[in-house]
């Protein structure tokens, strides 16, 4: 007779989502070792001591912190990937994937500002979200190579870059572009990072 899965009730799954909620929160704002433990407490209405019920230590707290929202993101690109009616169609990824890293900008900061003082983190960032995902996009592009629809490269590279240019575009509001852009201006942006991506910058010989 098989078992069912353990599945946590749903008020400790609140109380866990919650401790991580406020842990980006605070650890975007505050920074990782700006951050005590009586901060995360007080910041997600739990007694300082219910953490540790929930996770190891303050350091487990920033790795799941940065672990599960790249998940999200990961799931989300696959999402996208797989309902892109065209492998021209990057620029309505690239526009949704700019807006949707907009939204996770504490997520960002955190992940690359305390990525290069934790191993721990940039390791587990490595494995399980830059390899997945650099994985899946190079699949991606080989398909659309082998269709004929994109030239032959190496499709690792056509990945990585892919994946630059919407992680840097993920902070362009406020960075590149200012506070106040406008959805068409985004919309703009994107199609001209598509634009650059499938065509690239030289003058095409007539």
């Amino acid at each position: 007779m098989l078992r069912a899965s353990y599945q946590p009730p749903p008020a400790e799954t609140e109380t866990r989502s919650r401790i991580l909620k406020a842990a980006l929160r605070l650890f975007s704002r505050r920074g990782y070792d700006g951050t005590t433990t009586r901060d995360l407490a007080e910041a997600a209405g739990v007694a300082e001591g219910t953490l540790f019920r929930y996770f190891t230590n303050k350091k487990a707290i920033l790795v799941e912190v940065v672990s599960q929202g790249w998940v999200e993101l990961l799931t989300d690109l696959l999402t996208e990937l797989s309902e892109m009616g065209s492998y021209k169609a990057v620029a309505q990824v690239m526009r949704r994937r700019m807006l949707h890293l907009h939204q996770n900008a504490d997520l960002l900061r955190v992940c690359f500002m305390e990525a290069q003082f934790h191993s721990e983190l940039r390791d587990r960032i490595q494995t399980e979200v830059i390899n997945k995902m650099t994985d899946v996009t190079e699949a991606f592009f080989q398909t659309a190579m082998d269709q004929g629809t994109y030239r032959p490269m190496n499709p690792r590279t056509v990945a990585r870059v892919f994946l630059g240019m919407f992680t840097v575009a993920g902070f362009s509001q406020g960075t590149i572009m200012g506070e106040n852009t406008s959805p068409a201006e985004m919309q703009q942006m994107a199609e001209e990072m598509a634009d650059i991506f499938l065509n690239g910058v030289l003058v095409k010989d007539a």
